[in-house]
């Protein structure tokens, strides 16, 4: 992988544009998404082998491109919508809508050339193998999405290898970087991820002082249940009363808090407590 990821680097750092794969691919997005994301991109790789790539690419192209500002500060709320499967087999679950449905995508076709080792490729009719078959799905699949004035982007690679997943991979991280040059976002950083894990951090912080409410009243005797303005209002935070509904809810469901009276499926009614007092 880290032979074909470096030879797919140097190949990327042509300036010449009309031999850079890497820009080649990056300037196909611009132009599919007039620069702003307008549509969504659909990967679909013809290789069983290849399962996991668009999944790959979801993360790496909507993680570095999906971005609120720009270098200069301002709003743009840049990004491309990544989503596929494998074309040989998921590619039912698409094609209806991608070439008759809402015109808001444009497809990636992922074709490897070669199928399996000669003599090794069933035939399933004389002269017609299962790769055969997978390259007319592919080809015919592509010629149906072109004639209906959907748009398409080919990635070709002789066969899948190390060495061909490893430059694929390069290709794809070079494109992103060379796109994002092209629209003046930072691809590098991820204020929106931080931002959901400190959100992440706030809601277990949260759960603690609920719990922290929660044995106080329930180590009295009797045990005292609350409601969930209750425990709002002695947690000092009655703004995050939704909050705290999804925590005892979540709670509940795992017998970590019971519910005394109502049901979690009407939250007014609900008054919760410990099962036991934790001094």
């Amino acid at each position: 992988m880290l032979v074909g990821a470096a030879l797919m680097d140097e190949e990327t750092r042509n300036t010449v544009v009309k031999e850079n794969p890497a820009a080649l691919l990056a300037l196909s997005w611009y132009w599919a998404t007039d620069g702003i994301g307008s549509k969504d991109m659909v990967v679909l790789p013809y290789k069983d082998s290849l399962l996991l790539l668009s999944r790959y690419l979801q993360q790496l192209v909507m993680e570095s491109l999906g971005k609120e500002y720009d270098l200069d500060g301002n709003r743009v709320n840049q990004g491309l919508t990544v989503y596929g499967n494998k074309g040989s087999t998921d590619q039912h679950a698409y094609i209806q809508q991608l070439r008759e449905g809402v015109h808001n995508f444009f497809v990636t076709f992922i074709e490897v050339l070669r199928d399996r080792p000669p003599g090794h490729d069933w035939e399933l009719e004389p002269g017609v193998t299962c790769g055969d078959y997978l390259f007319g799905m592919l080809q015919g699949t592509r010629s149906a999405l072109y004639s209906n004035d959907r748009e398409s982007i080919s990635v070709t690679v002789e066969e899948v290898t190390p060495r061909a997943v490893g430059a694929l991979v390069a290709l794809y991280e070079r494109a992103v970087g060379i796109y994002a040059s092209l629209v003046n976002i930072n691809a590098y950083h991820q204020p929106g991820v931080e931002a959901g894990k400190k959100a992440a951090g706030e809601v277990l912080a949260l759960q603690k002082r609920v719990l922290t409410v929660l044995n106080e009243a329930s180590c009295k005797d009797p045990a005292e249940p609350l409601t969930l303005e209750q425990i709002a209002d002695r947690c000092h935070c009655p703004e995050d009363i939704e909050m705290i509904y999804k925590i005892i809810q979540h709670m509940a469901a795992n017998d970590r808090a019971l519910i005394a009276e109502g049901s979690c499926g009407s939250p007014r009614s609900v008054k919760v407590y410990l099962g036991e007092c934790n001094v």
